[in-house]
């Protein structure tokens, strides 16, 4: 199989291709193909994967590519995994919105909301040479805002579109450790997930394991809750009261206050940090003392160690766990679904994965784009059925999808009305005047933004 990733400067390519490394069953990637309009990235990351392929029989092609229309033709999988305007617009999108008062964080809230109208255009354009370099291919999308870029290369792609995320597999995994089955497989048949929401902003309800839901157990447990990463942040008298984990990024809507707080006093936001730290990254040459491999480990592992660092700020500060630091895991989620698609992997897959609703949650429409568990074969993709959303999240998701709409509609009509509705309505930000001063500082910033009018 031949897998083209779009943003193949990226910095977290490594992590896909040591899991292309590892797999070494029948109908494997063979060829990797990296795109991206920065050549200098690319050739730092490449250097990376030379390193990783070292001594490794069979390892998978890599190809470099600057142009589009010459890395699509050919490809059975497209993974996305781009960020217009690179770490450089992350810091703006937060420190525009924290100079205003609100949390600026880069899917959640008003810096989502920048990133997406910055984003979506892209899109299209890339929808538009899958369309014709390569339409039988399946596309993967990790692009952020994940839910809201879904959903728009969904009507343009046909149908052939999955949106991923790593946090939900990281929560189940996490909360399955702490109910006293550490080390389980939360994609083993006899393992049960139910989750629901949208893309950062979703519930863990259930846990089964051989049938027993382990999930009311554990909550009831205030030592257990706290001793995993989700129940350290949220705190277990709040997962009582809930009945169900929340995915991490929610902390921004339930401590809105604390983390406002921290950000303002942190020395840097997490984008100003990164952007500084990739930057040294990406121009650091090679040296006796620290391969190009070795550099990028070290990065890594301050990336992972400082992750949400404000958050944990926000309610007493506390280390990850090692199990955490190891690996985002939706490089696993993408190989998984890589392999169920094409009927490498032999049977049918359950992941939980960005797809329209179908009606699977009322209140919701059909093509609303929703995280959730999935079923995967060589026949596509379904939602599986789903309880309805319970009263704590149905304001919240309805809420939030009808930012992602407006978000939508003044990305693709040109609207800035659209823009400043989706502003203006995120529960993140708490006054219309406020929501026009950000849209206001956002095209100020952003010569993209142009198109509304």
């Amino acid at each position: 199989m031949i897998l083209t990733l779009l943003g193949g400067g990226g910095f977290r390519v490594p992590l896909v291709y040591s899991a292309l490394l590892k797999d070494r069953r029948p109908g494997r990637v063979t060829e990797l193909r990296l795109w991206d309009h920065d050549a200098g990235r690319l050739a730092v990351v490449a250097s990376v994967l030379e390193e990783q392929a070292s001594g490794m029989p069979d390892a998978p092609r890599v190809r470099l590519f600057t142009g589009l229309a010459e890395a699509l033709p050919g490809s059975d999988f497209i993974f996305s995994a781009i960020r217009v305007g690179g770490m450089a617009g992350r810091a703006a999108d937060e420190r525009i919105a924290l100079e205003h008062g609100v949390i600026g964080q880069e899917t959640v809230g008003a810096g989502g909301i920048s990133y997406a109208l910055r984003t979506i255009p892209v899109a299209v354009r890339i929808a538009g040479a899958v369309r014709k370099h390569a339409p039988e291919a399946w596309f993967i999308n990790f692009t952020n805002p994940a839910g809201v870029i879904t959903e728009v290369l969904n009507t343009l792609l046909q149908g052939k579109v999955v949106g991923i995320c790593d946090s939900p597999a990281g929560l189940a995994r996490r909360a399955l450790g702490a109910a006293g089955f550490p080390g389980l497989d939360i994609y083993a048949g006899n393992v049960g997930i139910d989750y629901i929401g949208l893309n950062h902003l979703g519930w863990l309800r259930g846990l089964t394991v051989d049938g027993a839901d382990v999930l009311p157990e554990l909550l009831a447990d205030a030592a257990a809750v706290e001793s995993f990463e989700e129940g350290k942040l949220f705190g277990a008298a709040w997962l009582q009261a809930l009945g169900a984990v929340p995915n991490e990024y929610l902390h921004y809507y339930y401590f809105r206050r604390e983390n406002l707080l921290a950000e303002q006093e942190a020395a840097a936001s997490r984008g100003a940090y990164l952007e500084r730290q990739q930057a040294a990254f990406y121009a650091a040459g090679t040296s006796e003392r620290e391969s190009a491999l070795q550099r990028w480990e070290r990065v890594r592992m301050d990336r992972e160690q400082t992750y949400m660092a404000e958050n944990r700020d926000a309610v007493g500060t506390f280390e990850r766990d090692a199990e955490d630091l190891q690996g985002g895991g939706y490089e696993g989620v993408a190989l998984s679904i890589m392999r169920a698609l094409s009927g490498a992997e032999g049977s049918e897959a359950r992941l939980i994965l960005n797809m329209p609703n179908a009606g699977t949650l009322p209140g919701l429409d059909h093509d609303a784009v929703i995280e959730a568990p999935c079923l995967l074969g060589p026949d596509g993709i379904r939602l599986l059925p789903a309880a309805p959303l319970p009263d704590y999240a149905a304001g919240l998701v309805t809420t939030v999808k009808a930012v992602e709409r407006a978000t939508i509609e003044a990305a693709l009509g040109g609207s800035r009305n659209a823009a400043y509705r989706a502003f203006a309505m995120h529960p993140l930000v708490d006054s219309v005047r406020v929501a026009h001063a950000l849209l206001d500082g956002y095209m100020a910033h952003f010569p993209e933004l142009a198109y509304l009018r």
